[in-house]
């Protein structure tokens, strides 16, 4: 599955100033060399977190934690397709979590 063109286009727009790169199957938005999201090639979107805000954030609906390689990755989350991707003020929000967390982080 490829990534969705349309949802990459959404975040382009709200991080202007990100670098982009292809990984895992979908495009990464990175912020000071750090990736932030990505619009995930399973679908859905890929958000970096505070893990220590990751329970809170996991009770949202369509969100769970992001798996690779039948790993649980800590500090990141997958959030579903619609609405919580679709709806810009939604899509809004997941990109603050993954743009202020790793705007926290010493660039690379």
């Amino acid at each position: 599955m490829a990534f969705d063109e349309g949802l990459a286009a959404r975040i382009r727009e709200l991080v202007p100033d990100a670098a982009e790169k292809r990984m895992f199957g979908g495009l990464a938005f990175l912020v000071g060399g750090h990736m932030a999201l990505a619009a995930s090639g399973r679908g859905g979107l890929m958000v970096r977190v505070d893990p220590a805000r990751a329970p809170e954030l996991l009770e949202r609906a369509g969100v769970e934690r992001m798996v690779m390689g039948g790993r649980e990755m800590d500090g990141w989350l997958r959030v579903l397709g619609s609405p919580e991707v679709d709806d810009v003020p939604d899509l809004s929000d997941w990109v603050a979590e993954g743009v202020g967390f790793v705007r926290t982080l010493p660039s690379k």
